[in-house]
């Protein structure tokens, strides 16, 4: 797969939002979160560009988790590829 994501290493308080890296080919291209309850969702860009709600709902961006590896969306892989040609 061209992107990958891992669990942001910085610790989360409480309600603080889960957050993601998102790599491609081994280069950090985004940080992308959500809420704790996957309500609120979002995407910044290396660059600085910052889009809310970038693919339908949070369940619709990243896949898996629990005893599952997270994994990105076929939708949000095709969203990051028109985003970062």
């Amino acid at each position: 797969m061209e992107f990958d994501v891992t669990r942001s290493e910085t610790p989360r308080q409480g309600f603080d939002a889960y957050r993601y890296r998102i790599w491609r080919k081994s280069r950090l291209v985004a940080m992308y979160w959500h809420d704790y309850r996957g309500d609120e969702h979002g995407i910044e860009f290396v660059d600085g560009r910052k889009e809310d709600w970038p693919v339908g709902r949070m369940t619709d961006f990243l896949k898996g988790g629990g005893p599952q590896p997270i994994c990105l969306s076929d939708e949000a892989v095709a969203y990051l590829t028109r985003k970062n040609p």
